[in-house]
């Protein structure tokens, strides 16, 4: 059994999400907090092996009660925010002081249709509970004798000068943590172009990308329809709207923003890494990391046989296996690596 710690100021959002917990077999609520100060109690007191957690609370915020579960290693922690701007600059907070990741109430603090997230809620909560077993990404890091993530030293920058190259990357569950021990691990003179889907709801991606760009040497920006494509940026899917790229009339590389074809995810790491292939053909890199079901994998094939190079996310690191696992089950892959070795295949694949 899954033991799960459930802190909400609302008693209405307590007994839903006990609801929709519980009515999976596999998990058992053990406790439920109204103030974060009350979280951090129980969380001590239960151990539980996952703890959902508002962010808006009275007494105690989720942030504040966030750190000390963190600090004392309790258990992961999953976010339950509001859709909204301001809901997503909290959430990003919380996952850079060490959340495991988040659900969007899609109706706001109080969501009465909170059954919409349920299938993700459960889902986030089981994938949080094993990496409890597992250890986080940065614990496993630093046994690998990784520093944390930072701007490349002038040893490794980019020499490569001919023509630029493409790196399409994908990445879904546990993305928004695990993208800052690739991304900030690129130098920002690097020749090539990068474009990123990362599965999240369309009030999201603005504040991911800030988040972002502080942390990187490279460019980092939200895409734009009608926006050229130049190398050392980092080009961000816009949630809601397919990344695809087309070349004008002089030759060079836009960006579109197209919301067809229909696609269980809007953007689609499949759809982007086509167009991508299409506008660079072998100068492509595609780059498939932790995320569930298999949006990208066919993508990978298909660049790997018109003679792009494909890097796709070990087991041994990944958070949720699904997507990388079936670009290598497809044979998608020319080199399978590690989180923390990916900066350096995708260095190495654009100086080739």
């Amino acid at each position: 059994m899954i033991r799960v710690l459930i802190a909400d100021d609302s008693a209405l959002m307590r007994k839903m999400l006990r609801q929709i917990l519980e009515a999976d077999v596999d998990i058992e609520v053990v406790s439920a907090a109204r103030d974060g100060e009350d979280a951090v109690i129980k969380a001590r007191e239960f151990q539980p092996d996952v703890v959902t957690m508002d962010v808006n609370m009275p007494r105690q915020d989720g942030i504040t009660a966030l750190q000390y579960i963190v600090m004392e290693k309790i258990c992961p922690v999953v976010m339950v925010s509001s859709l909204t701007q301001e809901g997503a600059l909290t959430t990003f907070e919380a996952l850079e002081l060490g959340a495991f990741d988040y659900v969007a109430k899609p109706g706001g603090t109080v969501s009465s249709n909170l059954m919409e997230v349920a299938d993700e809620l459960v889902y986030k909560v089981k994938t949080a509970a094993l990496l409890k077993k597992r250890g986080n990404v940065t614990e496993r890091l630093a046994r690998a004798g990784y520093p944390a993530a930072s701007a490349p030293s002038t040893s490794t920058r980019s020499v490569y000068k001919g023509q630029i190259k493409a790196v399409a990357m994908g990445i879904s569950t546990g993305g928004p943590k695990v993208i800052y021990e690739v991304l900030p691990r690129i130098p920002g003179d690097i020749n090539a172009a990068f474009f990123l889907v990362q599965h999240m709801p369309p009030n999201f991606t603005s504040s991911y990308v800030q988040r972002l760009q502080k942390a990187c040497d490279l460019q980092v920006v939200e895409v734009e329809a009608g926006m050229k494509v130049e190398p050392g940026t980092v080009y961000v899917g816009r949630g809601g709207r397919h990344l695809n790229l087309f070349k004008n009339s002089i030759g060079e590389v836009v960006v579109r923003l197209p919301s067809q074809p229909d696609h269980l995810f809007i953007p689609s790491v499949s759809i982007m890494m086509d167009s991508v292939l299409k506008a660079y053909g072998k100068y492509t890199i595609g780059v498939l990391m932790t995320g569930m079901g298999k949006d990208g994998a066919d993508s990978m094939v298909k660049i790997r046989q018109a003679g792009g190079t494909t890097i796709a996310e070990s087991e041994e690191s990944a958070i949720v296996f699904g997507m990388p696992g079936e670009a290598i089950k497809q044979g998608g892959a020319d080199v399978i690596a590690p989180i923390w070795d990916i900066p350096r295949e995708i260095i190495r694949a654009v100086n080739r």
